[in-house]
């Protein structure tokens, strides 16, 4: 029995560095390919990420500085408590991760935690349902740019917002009976770092400077992964992903010519929901579905990313799993809800 444990250890000890062996072994295969995918990944990051995301960090940042989450927190802590079990600075993380995306919301959450302004279990519940993706990408990019229509970017969000707040007050019941320590004292004493015209100058270079960090982590994510799915792609591994999942399709009633895009979405989302919402189905309701979980479960893309702005903190990454798996199944089920009982919303052919 020893022995065998002693193998398992072994093998998980060597499984990260093969993967790792292995995937410098196809950047030097498939070079001519990842080249291309890589300048891809980088246009994305410079002409969509940076324009989109990079004023909210900066913006967010400096409202951090100031009394504003203190005073929203006194304002509708009598809805974020009842509801979500969290102190009502915590609406600060909810509003800017539905107004700017992702990763937002952990952004804010990990924020939250280093200042003190939530406890640890208060902010494993925010990062659960916060992080979430922008009306921007869901309605301008999804809906108008690979649908075509703008009323299926807003049936995409409605649902996106309603499974989040969803999974929000599930997560209320996280670590329900832990005593968490009332750090907000300790939070509304301390005006050292309080925006001024004597320091704004400071403040402002710091604030620009600490987003610049998360938005050059983001593109090195995006490139990386844009890299990642090519070499998928490139040596027919996304097929063979595709039979693993093609029968649990089939008893979905589902066509398998969703599921090269499906698994690329999980992979990387943006890549993945292109594929999904440009396939020609006569029941769209399916690429609408399909492409409403996509956008709750983020991908594994975001999922690093997410896991990289907590790192320096003591939370976990566990809630903001079970989270996304949870927010892609509700807002599957809502969209499917929608779509079935509401005329306005019928696509099909």
């Amino acid at each position: 029995m020893r022995k065998n444990n002693f193998y398992i250890i072994k093998i998980k000890q060597f499984i990260i560095p093969f993967i790792l062996v292995l995937f410098t072994i196809s950047l030097i295969i498939f070079s001519s390919t990842n080249l291309s995918s890589a300048k891809n990944g980088l246009i994305l990051w410079a002409n969509s990420i940076v324009p989109s995301l990079f004023p909210f960090f900066v913006a967010t940042e400096l409202l951090t500085h100031t009394n504003l989450i203190y005073n929203m927190g006194k304002l509708l802590n009598k809805f974020m408590k009842p509801f979500f079990n969290i102190r009502g600075e915590g609406c600060f993380a909810l509003i800017m991760g539905i107004i700017s995306g992702y990763p937002m919301g952990a952004k804010i959450s990990a924020n939250f935690r280093k200042n003190n302004i939530c406890s640890k279990e208060e902010c494993e519940r925010l990062l659960s349902f916060t992080n979430n993706s922008g009306p921007l990408f869901i309605i301008g990019t999804v809906g108008i740019t690979m649908f075509g229509n703008s009323t299926i970017g807003f049936l995409l969000l409605l649902t996106h917002l309603l499974a989040s707040l969803t999974v929000g007050f599930l997560f209320r019941f996280w670590k329900y009976k832990t005593k968490e320590k009332n750090n907000l004292q300790k939070y509304e004493s301390n005006k050292i770092n309080e925006i001024t015209l004597s320091n704004l100058g400071g403040i402002i270079g710091n604030s620009i400077t600490n987003s610049i960090n998360t938005i050059l982590l983001i593109g090195g994510f995006v490139v990386l992964f844009s890299v990642i799915l090519n070499i998928i792609k490139t040596s027919n591994l996304l097929n063979i992903l595709c039979n693993f999942i093609n029968p649990i399709f089939n008893l979905l009633n589902i066509p398998t010519s969703f599921s090269s895009g499906f698994i690329s979405g999980i992979i990387e989302l943006t890549n993945g929901l292109n594929i999904i919402c440009t396939l020609p189905e006569k029941k769209i309701s399916i690429n609408i579905i399909l492409a409403s979980f996509l956008l709750g479960l983020g991908g594994i893309s975001v999922l690093l990313q997410v896991w990289s702005v907590i790192s320096k903190t003591d939370l976990s990454i566990k809630p903001y799993i079970i989270g996304k798996i949870l927010h892609a199944c509700f807002s599957a089920f809502y969209t499917f809800l929608f779509l079935k009982n509401f005329i306005i919303f019928n696509f099909d052919l």
